[in-house]
């Protein structure tokens, strides 16, 4: 039997990391969570996910830092980011750098969860990696 699709959560809230964690589970989506986009990039590229789901606020290394890393190490995922902040100016640089979301907090589940099955779909439209 195949695996469910691993998504991954970078939140620094823990109310948040669970309660996302919690949802992808209860979709049958495999989770796994991070507090920090340090301990995310640490567990790369062994644990790549099929989907991230980025916090733009982070200590330390933030949303868009975490973007950028990820680009240069030439790990392609699909980047859901996730933001209490309206900044365009952000929205605009994630978007550009091939985030393929922004969605404000709070996020609605349905909505999530949606833009989460086109990531799959777009990472993986025919069940191969090629692009």
């Amino acid at each position: 039997m195949q695996s469910p699709p691993l998504i991954a959560v970078v939140e620094d809230e823990s109310s948040v990391r669970k309660a996302l964690a919690r949802l992808l589970r209860a979709a049958g989506l495999g989770a796994d969570t991070y507090a920090s986009g340090e301990a995310f990039l640490q567990a790369m590229p062994d644990r790549a996910p099929d989907c991230l789901l980025l916090d733009l606020q982070l200590p330390g290394l933030n949303g868009l830092a975490v973007q950028l890393r990820l680009r240069q190490s030439g790990l392609k995922l699909p980047i859901v980011f996730i933001t209490a902040a309206e900044s365009l100016e952000d929205r605009e640089h994630a978007l550009h750098s091939g985030a393929l979301a922004w969605l404000p907090k709070p996020v609605n589940d349905q909505v999530l969860l949606d833009t989460i099955k086109l990531a799959l779909s777009q990472a993986n439209p025919l069940g191969t990696n090629h692009h």
